[in-house]
């Protein structure tokens, strides 16, 4: 139970909690003041409280999630009866056991304003609405923060302070399908910590036309003929990064995720096979995900956009719904499938409008007229265009995995029936030819990070520079594998992805796997492609002397050996927490211009900046919403950094501040970007 006196100076000093009204630092458990004596099967002989998120080990013990996840992280065996144990190995516990713990009777935090007693799962709905001292402390926080009033106020800024505590969902049946009155519907204005979303706020002028952001949680159950298999999906975040939770920031085509097309970049993956896995960091996910085994039942936060009236109206139909999974075969890459895709006015994303006679989708026979594409090999269409949709299919090498959604009993006329189809929609053809109304985006050009926009790096991250001398037989190998390269997707620099025992740089012992290479006998190898960094190596290392530079990067917090042996199957690349370490001079940016008409949002979250507590932190871009701008473009990434606006560097400022920036711009922005691929699960 929390001391009084250390409650009544946490109220002085500091922010108090929203969902236990208490004080406490961000990773530890909540406090609340319990009235009855609670039974001793009930506690956590760890922290010795009241169980909070009870996980069960196999040996029969019980203790809170934080408490459990902490302890695991020192040791490898129970608190209780020293068992070997890891943390995978535990579960959640079984519902009767947390409703017994929810319905623990505690008192109000604000006892000299409040003298209520309510279940412990009513506090946070109690100090929110009801609580006259929790009200009258948000409003002395308020006064604190703005002590000068203007003649008209903006908008208040949504700060994220809570993850999601173990939501019951639905099956995964209708997961993909956004109107289903089926699935958990959360409003996404109360979020994770640190989030402060451009995106999401509304004004005065566009509050009638613009709706909730919403989102599903959703199981989704993914089943592997291979347990060993990798998933094929890119994840970033963590509780040891700005970005809180575990996000979904790529799905790899071919993969066994792209198969089963219900996962998308931008899901929030809140659960593995029953483990929180909401506030692990970011090598604890990576460890989890990859976990063999042929089923995995992923519990995922799936964002749907802005709601409308509209949307909300068609949900009476949505029983009638299924989703269908196709499969088609091509030949060779060019084969065309043979159907015209189309959009509505009415109605968002991409429609099947015809399958050509003798294509190989009429051939197949599982694709309809009418049905609404909701993915393509992974990739989300539910907010996509014809020609998106067209380009994903021309370059996919010979699997084709369609996602649909089908409503019985409806048909599109085709335009030659009606010619009003053609004149009020975009259309498409997967035949190879060019979409029309196809936009020609110009190349994307990247550059080294300049020096007004370089930073420090973050805290808990050092790097040694090492030069190794080596003496050797002209025909003697270097002995190593290389990653990375300017002319890869996320112009990295080029690291090393193996050190084979046969050759010299072994026996040397001082480069290690992921060390960043950055010369070879005085040739810059920093601003190389992957080919020509393996001429490089090869012509300089038939000399006999080699002098090689490398960059070594190094986390106080080094990653969890685990990783390495559940890393069969999986080709070698650095974890994308492992990026974060980089020194700027080594980064590549990227500008990005998205434009927006005047009652559009940008369309993604960002989280980081200056903190007192935290000092400089990166901004990252947590959420990208489908339907909006940035959304569109497909050029933005969750993990993406944001290094300037308009060309005014981001480091040094805080939430605060760069807020009004973007939201000052109303029809066009340039954002500065550094993007890292995701680590691979």
């Amino acid at each position: 139970m929390a001391d009084p006196a250390a409650e009544e100076h946490a109220y002085q000093a500091g922010e108090l909690c929203c969902e236990c009204g208490q004080f406490h630092l961000l990773p530890d458990n909540h406090l609340y003041n319990f009235q009855d004596e609670v039974d001793d099967e009930l506690i956590c002989h760890i922290c010795l409280q009241p169980l909070l998120q009870p996980m069960d080990t196999p040996c029969g013990h019980t203790y809170c999630f934080k408490c459990l996840e902490n302890f695991m992280q020192e040791y490898n065996f129970c608190p209780m009866d020293r068992k070997k144990l890891s943390f995978q190995q535990c579960h959640k516990s079984s519902l009767l056991v947390r409703n017994l713990l929810d319905k623990l009777v505690v008192s109000c935090p604000f006892k000299a304003e409040c003298q209520q007693t309510m279940q412990r799962c009513e506090l946070e709905a109690h100090l929110q609405n009801r609580c006259p001292g929790f009200k009258k402390y948000k409003s002395e926080l308020q006064r604190k923060k703005n002590p000068i009033s203007k003649g008209k106020e903006d908008p208040p800024v949504k700060v994220e302070t809570n993850t999601p505590k173990d939501p019951e969902v639905p099956s995964a049946g209708s997961s993909l399908v956004a109107e289903s009155s089926a699935a958990a519907v959360v409003s996404l204005g109360t979020a994770e910590p640190g989030l402060v979303n451009p995106a999401f706020e509304e004004t005065e002028e566009d509050l009638p036309q613009r709706a909730s952001l919403v989102a599903e949680t959703s199981t989704i159950e993914i089943h592997r003929e291979d347990p060993e298999e990798e998933l094929g999906m890119r994840i970033v975040g963590g509780k040891d990064t700005p970005l809180g939770n575990i996000v979904v920031q790529e799905v790899l085509r071919d993969s066994v995720i792209a198969a089963d097309g219900r996962i998308a970049p931008g899901d929030h993956i809140l659960e593995v096979n029953g483990v929180n896995i909401s506030s692990v960091t970011h090598c604890q996910a990576v460890s989890f995900l990859r976990h063999p085994g042929p089923v995995l039942h992923l519990m995922v936060l799936q964002e749907k956009g802005f709601s409308s009236k509209t949307a909300q109206q068609d949900s009476t139909s949505a029983t009638n719904r299924e989703v269908i999974h196709v499969t088609l075969i091509k030949r060779d890459r060019s084969e065309p499938l043979g159907i015209k895709l189309i959009r509505k006015t009415d109605e968002a994303g991409i429609f099947i409008l015809d399958l050509l006679e003798g294509g190989l989708a009429a051939k197949n026979g599982k694709l309809s007229r009418n049905d609404r594409v909701l993915s393509i090999n992974g990739q989300d269409l539910r907010q996509g265009t014809p020609e998106t949709a067209a380009q994903i299919i021309q370059t996919s090498e010979s699997r084709v995995n369609f996602v649909v959604l089908r409503q019985p009993g409806v048909q599109l006329l085709d335009p030659g029936e009606d010619g009003s189809t053609s004149n009020n929609s975009s259309s498409s053809s997967s035949n190879g030819g060019s979409p029309v109304h196809h936009r020609r985006r110009l190349d994307q050009h990247h550059y080294r990070r300049k020096s007004n926009y370089q930073k420090d790096l973050p805290q808990g991250y050092v790097t040694h520079e090492k030069t190794v001398a080596i003496k050797k037989e002209p025909k003697e190998s270097l002995g190593i594998t290389i990653g990375g390269g300017r002319d890869n997707k996320n112009k990295l620099p080029i690291y090393v992805t193996s050190v084979q025992p046969i050759g010299c740089l072994f026996r040397d012992g001082k480069i290690k796997r992921g060390d960043i290479l950055l010369s070879i006998n005085g040739i810059d190898l920093t601003h190389l492609n992957y080919y020509e960094a393996v001429s490089a190596l090869k012509s300089n290392a038939a000399s006999h002397s080699v002098i090689l530079k490398a960059l070594e990067i190094l986390a106080s917090e080094s990653t969890d050996p685990s990783l390495d042996i559940k890393e069969r199957g999986f080709s070698w690349s650095p974890l994308w927490i492992t990026w974060l370490g980089l020194p700027s001079y080594l980064h590549c940016c990227q500008d990005i211009v998205l434009s927006k008409g005047n009652l559009e949002s940008w369309g993604f979250s960002i989280v980081g900046g200056f903190e007192e507590s935290k000092g400089n932190q990166p901004f990252f871009i947590k959420t990208i919403v489908p339907g909006t701008p940035a959304f569109r473009d497909r050029r933005l990434k969750c993990g993406d950094e944001i290094v300037a606006v308009n060309g005014v560097p981001a480091i040094g400022m805080s939430n605060s501040e760069l807020i009004p920036m973007l939201k000052e711009q109303k029809n066009k922005v340039t954002l500065t970007v550094v993007s890292w691929p995701g680590s691979l699960v």
